[in-house]
């Protein structure tokens, strides 16, 4: 049975961002004024892999049960990465952790348990910019996430199967992305293929599709084209998507379409979610 492959410092998985980041990225993001879909997902991205590498860390430190990447596309197709980290695709969770770009203060609202709120003061790391420019090569982008991925599937073969996550806002600029995604998809260690999920973003405001299990209701053409290129959700991540309140039926796929932040924030946690609870 695939996706069972026991994940840890010996036998660990990778996980791969494919952020568009082509000039249409700085329109707004829907339902989240003043924010842009290029800080957007920036802010998403960062988060999870905050949490990822506290996922990671034990008494003993910060544990290598991943290996993580950013790769950005738009005005070119490279490493996102910047700081001691520029120019590599993956990089060990702990020296990711280790090595963010900078820590931002910021503040959030919290609950005072009275029937308030108040504004508690954290500390963000960020690993990589905000950037809206150029246009839309995806197809360079999945090409490379290939050559990182074969190249990490050689050095472990029996991992559980990389999961690439690929979040833009428009159609691909340099050609039919669904070969190069089909490639991808066609990737396997001895526990099952790569993964490759979509997010589709949105300026307007609309309910978003999450998971869906066909292109029923998927009016945008292009939509169409990212459900066929996502994979198939593996059944404990149908199961986790389902305890959050997702309606997931028989053959959903890793892919939302017309997706806000907070779509966004949940596409992302319930794709990592089984990976991250197995170490």
């Amino acid at each position: 049975m695939p996706y069972v492959a026991e994940i840890s410092r010996t036998n660990p998985t990778c996980l791969l961002f494919l952020i568009d980041q082509s000039s249409s990225m700085a329109g707004p993001f829907g339902g989240s004024p003043g924010k842009t879909k290029a800080d957007g997902v920036a802010d998403a991205v960062n988060r999870l892999l905050q949490n990822l590498a506290l996922k990671c860390a034990k008494s003993d430190g910060i544990r290598d049960y991943f290996h993580v990447g950013v790769i950005g596309y738009g005005k070119g197709v490279q490493s996102a990465l910047g700081g001691a980290l520029a120019g590599r695709h993956l990089v060990p969770v702990s020296e990711f952790a280790n090595n963010p770009l900078r820590v931002e203060p910021r503040k959030r609202k919290v609950d005072d348990g009275a029937g308030g709120v108040f504004e508690q003061s954290f500390k963000f790391p960020v690993w990589f910019e905000p950037i809206a420019d150029g246009q839309t090569p995806m197809c360079q982008a999945l090409t490379l996430a290939g050559q990182v991925l074969q190249e990490f599937i050689t050095h472990s073969p029996e991992c559980y199967p990389p999961l690439v996550v690929n979040v833009t806002d428009g159609q691909a600029s340099d050609a039919d992305p669904r070969p190069a995604a089909a490639a991808v998809r066609a990737l396997a260690t001895t526990d099952g293929p790569v993964l490759l999920f979509n997010a589709h973003l949105s300026s307007t405001i609309a309910a978003p599709v999450v998971f869906p299990a066909s292109v029923e209701g998927l009016s945008d053409p292009y939509a169409r084209h990212l459900f066929k290129m996502s994979s198939p959700l593996p059944p404990q991540m149908a199961e986790a998507a389902r305890a959050d309140g997702f309606e997931v039926a028989a053959g959903a796929h890793g892919f939302a379409f017309n997706a806000d932040l907070v779509s966004v924030i949940r596409f992302l946690d319930i794709g990592t979610r089984v990976a991250r609870g197995r170490p």
